[in-house]
């Protein structure tokens, strides 16, 4: 019996880098397995990048929502928190615009959701000389072997094996989970409450969410040879409240938290659930 796919939704998140999200697009029109819609989670971007998305929008057969809120900061949680929630579908992956996928990326993520799991998965890097080669000649066909690539190791692609090794090894590891490369069901996002939006400025958000994921009693599926994404360099956000985050963060690892109280309950009502 063939493997039925879950009902798909991809959430891009973005902030005022219009030349990058235009390569994580263009990436996305060249998968070999869509997503059943696209929903880009924008943290207060100015008219550029509104423009782009709108010049986009013809050229994908799903439907494309522009999920945005007003500039006040580095509030990541919150708006992946608003655009999960506006999001239809029952699995949700979840990648930033700075990320070039693999032809086979969504359909990696879809085809390995399995109940009471989990994906975290990992990135290739880029270096700063050929990030901007590749945002200058606007070039999304990327392999392991170009010059200025590291992390060659992630960037094997590789399903089968991958399927077949992921059986045989478990995972329960939390800090090498990247927000950038992940997926989920969204009712097990929805039953911890999705991102804690105590978490303001850079850092720690997602960490949190994999613990109460753990702590709900999900697991993580070992996702080596799959889910293949190209990460483009740019320089480090601001880390000046990391301090203040890693006091949350604590706070969620020794209650053994599950909930949050300033979660993704707050938009429900707004979006019709």
């Amino acid at each position: 019996m063939a493997h039925i796919l879950p009902f798909t939704s991809l959430v891009i998140a973005t902030y005022n880098w219009p030349q990058a999200l235009e390569l994580c697009l263009l990436s996305l029109l060249s998968q070999n397995k869509m997503p059943d819609e696209i929903l880009i989670a924008d943290d207060g971007s100015g008219t550029a990048t509104k423009e782009l998305i709108e010049r986009f929008r013809s050229r994908f057969a799903v439907p494309v929502h522009h999920i945005w809120h007003p500039d006040e900061g580095f509030k990541l949680a919150q708006i992946r928190n608003k655009a999960n929630v506006a999001a239809r579908g029952e699995y949700i992956i979840q990648v930033d615009g700075d990320l070039l996928l693999h032809p086979y990326f969504v359909k990696d993520h879809m085809t390995a959701a399995k109940s009471g799991y989990f994906i975290g998965g990992s990135r290739v890097i880029i270096d700063q000389k050929q990030s901007g080669k590749i945002l200058l000649e606007k070039n999304i066909d990327l392999n392991i072997f170009q010059k200025g690539i590291s992390n060659h190791f992630n960037g094997i692609h590789a399903a089968a094996l991958g399927g077949l090794v992921s059986k045989i090894i478990k995972t329960n590891k939390v800090y090498n989970i990247r927000g950038c490369n992940m997926s989920y069901w969204k009712k097990d996002f929805l039953a911890v409450n999705g991102y804690n939006e105590d978490y303001t400025g850079w850092g720690r958000e997602d960490t949190d969410l994999v613990f109460r994921f753990y702590h709900s009693g999900l697991h993580r599926k070992f996702f080596k040879f799959r889910g293949i994404a190209y990460h483009l360099w740019h320089k480090e956000a601001d880390r000046s409240g990391l301090i203040q985050n890693d006091n949350i963060l604590t706070h969620t690892i020794q209650t053994k938290g599950i909930g949050c109280g300033k979660g993704a309950d707050q938009y429900l009502a707004e979006s019709g659930h």
